[in-house]
């Protein structure tokens, strides 16, 4: 018994010393300078030309604003306790320990509206310690100096109902009313969106909108802020959604904007806490007359409504990028492609083979024979690779002439020949960030890799071997003006110049109509329409289809397919090409053709196009090859001797 005593005295001396703790950060935070809640989640997004392109926290509204339907619903779903705890409901925090504990997994979670808040006076919302510590100390700050209602108010105006933060413009993007005019039934679903954006939006997902909204309305029953009959008729009620504000008709610009915020969370000079800096200032490089010929472009060409599109423009130069799709319509889906999925990148990973070739003593001239092959390795492993539609000239073919029709015999013994190790090299110097395995079939782009690393490694090729960073962001300053950071625009020459300038005038055959023989062109059909020089390389998977292309002004990489990797229909590719060509012919129709000028190294020889030998009186198709000088074939000596001797066998290449 006397033990029971002193455990319990114990016990009730640590509850009290507790008691007196928490009381005492509660009255110190009370008088530390009070926090600017106004300040969360609020900036500023300009484009090129200093235009104010988005705003957040931009649409304060009082509570008094507000439908009592977006409070209520709010309170019911998020926090039912508000009101009564000092921004932590602990006994919620145990249960949901307890039952994720039970079931091994995160089913639950405790955090109150005031700890949310405090999360949304952050820029990054990164899991640490250090970071958890800095949300409790706020959320007592929230807590000790404002009231309940001012908390909730900050909260309605800066959460996150689907990219758009605030109730007050949610309400106008989704449904076209102020937020004081929500009906229960449009309420308890914009109140469902924040538990996950993606999930929950009625415009993306309306079968788990509605299921999160039948939980709301269950909850609002349970909690007695409506009546069943009010549930039913608030579920069954049909409403419209329109996903856009009034007098905005970009689909995807929204998009390019959540690509500046995920770059703006990586610059490390910018403060944690919109605490700091009272809120922020982005200017970006984004060029809305861009933007809307991507939209424009998409919206012509690609024909199935169930195709995903990813879409990258950048100045080669510097890396900045001007407009960015990362789908078709951000309010159907949030996911960016263009940044965030990684694909099997083709044969457009093939300049950067035969770039490496170049630097190996290979020349446009140099050939390998089209033909069905098998190439045998170590323990009798084989791998045979086949061209598309089994197509194979049968003949020895030219470097362009590989290009030109996308052979991946002359692919895969060009990667073998080099030692497999060269191509991953060369990817990793031109940008490509992700994992590469040095693996026959890589030569075939067999690898995974985003869209945004892929056309900043061809813009290297179009800025003559410099490579660049990607950017989105030029600069950023607090409310005050101060600089917080300002883009260096990084170059590094990473390609030698004249071979890269070699490839360019290589990649130009995909479009020549010289290339026509055994097959065709894989862009024959854009020929006609071009009206500027471009370098261009098409890529195709069972799954995916990508064009990349380029001058001096402008690298656009685009990229189609299914998100559930579907296999993309061969139309796809065609429409892919076309959105292409009307993307870059809109974007530089007042310019003057700006291609490269040959290198004072650089010779042009007139060729057969498929042999890469030098042309004469017999050849019917001549065409203009380019070479380092000292490399060029000349018709007076053996061609042969000039190109590098590579042993081939019939059917089978050993390595």
């Amino acid at each position: 018994m006397k033990k029971l005593k002193f455990i319990l005295k114990i016990g009730l001396v640590m509850v009290s010393l507790m008691m007196i703790f928490y009381l005492g950060i509660y009255v110190v935070a009370r008088y530390k300078d009070k926090l600017p809640i106004t300040s969360a989640n609020k900036y500023y997004i300009y484009d090129s030309n200093g235009k104010l392109i988005e705003s957040m926290n931009d649409k304060w509204i009082s509570l008094k604003e507000i439908s009592n339907n977006v409070i209520n619903a709010t309170i019911s779903i998020e926090d039912k306790n508000f009101y009564k705890h000092s921004g932590f409901d602990f006994l919620r925090i145990l249960k949901s320990l307890y039952v994720n504990a039970k079931s091994g997994k995160t089913l639950q979670g405790a955090s109150t509206i005031s700890q949310q808040l405090s999360k949304n006076l952050f820029l990054s919302f990164e899991k640490t310690w250090q970071r958890k510590l800095k949300e409790a100390w706020l959320t007592i700050q929230l807590e000790s100096q404002y009231s309940k209602d001012d908390i909730l108010e900050a909260y309605l105006n800066t959460i996150n109902y689907g990219g758009i933060y605030g109730i007050e413009k949610a309400s106008q993007y989704y449904f076209h009313k102020n937020a004081k005019d929500l009906s229960l039934a449009e309420a308890s679903i914009l109140v469902g969106i924040p538990k996950s954006p993606s999930n929950y939006s009625p415009i993306a997902n309306i079968e788990n909108a509605k299921k999160r909204q039948l939980l709301i309305l269950n909850s609002m029953v349970k909690n007695k802020y409506i009546t069943e009959e009010e549930k039913d008729k608030a579920y069954a009620e049909e409403l419209t959604y329109y996903g856009n504000f009034v007098n905005d008709s970009s689909k995807t610009i929204m998009y390019y904007k959540d690509a500046v915020t995920s770059e703006l969370q990586g610059i490390e000079e910018i403060p944690s806490s919109f605490l700091e800096t009272g809120g922020l200032k982005i200017y970006t490089y984004f060029d809305q007359n861009a933007q809307n010929i991507l939209e424009k472009a998409m919206d012509k060409n690609i024909t199935n409504d169930k195709t995903q599109i990813a879409t990258i423009m950048m100045e080669p130069k510097s890396g900045h990028i001007i407009a960015l799709t990362g789908g078709r319509d951000y309010a159907t889906s949030e996911f960016n492609r263009a940044t965030k999925a990684t694909r099997q990148m083709g044969s457009t990973l093939k300049p950067f083979l035969y770039y490496a070739g170049l630097e190996n003593g290979f020349t446009a001239s140099t050939t390998f024979t089209s033909e069905k092959t098998t190439f045998v390795f170590a323990e009798n492993k084989t791998y045979s690779p086949s061209n598309y539609n089994n197509n194979y000239g049968n003949k020895a073919i030219s470097m362009p002439a590989a290009l030109a029709y996308s052979d991946n015999i002359y692919a895969v013994k060009t990667h073998l020949f080099l030692g497999e190790e060269t191509m991953v090299n060369i990817l990793k110097r031109v940008g490509i960030t992700s994992k590469i395995e040095a693996i026959p079939s890589l030569a075939l782009g067999s690898e995974e890799m985003s869209l945004i690393d892929v056309t900043t490694a061809y813009a290297s090729l179009a800025n003559l071997g410099n490579r660049v960073q990607p950017s989105l962001i030029s600069k950023v300053e607090d409310m005050n003006g101060n600089i917080l950071y300002e883009n260096d625009n990084k170059v590094e020459a990473v390609l030698n110049s004249s071979l890269a300038y070699i490839m360019n005038e290589n990649l130009t055959s995909t479009y020549n109509y010289n290339f026509i023989d055994y097959n065709y062109p894989t862009c024959y059909d854009l020929t006609s329409s071009l009206k500027h020089k471009y370098a261009i390389k098409t890529g195709t998977t069972d799954t995916d289809h990508l064009v990349f292309g380029y001058n001096a002004d402008i690298v656009v990489g685009l990229w189609s397919g299914y998100d559930d990797n579907t296999v993309s229909e061969i139309y796809n590719g065609k429409d892919l090409r076309h959105m292409w060509r009307d993307i870059v012919e809109e974007y530089l129709a007042d310019k003057d053709d700006n291609w490269y000028e040959i290198p004072d190294n650089v010779v042009g020889v007139l060729v057969d196009p498929i042999s890469g030998k030098v042309a004469t009186k017999k050849t019917k198709k001549p065409t203009m090859f380019y070479y380092l000088k000292g490399t060029e074939p000349t018709f007076d000596n053996n061609l042969d001797a000039l190109i590098p001797t590579i042993k081939e066998e019939n059917t089978t290449q050993k390595k």
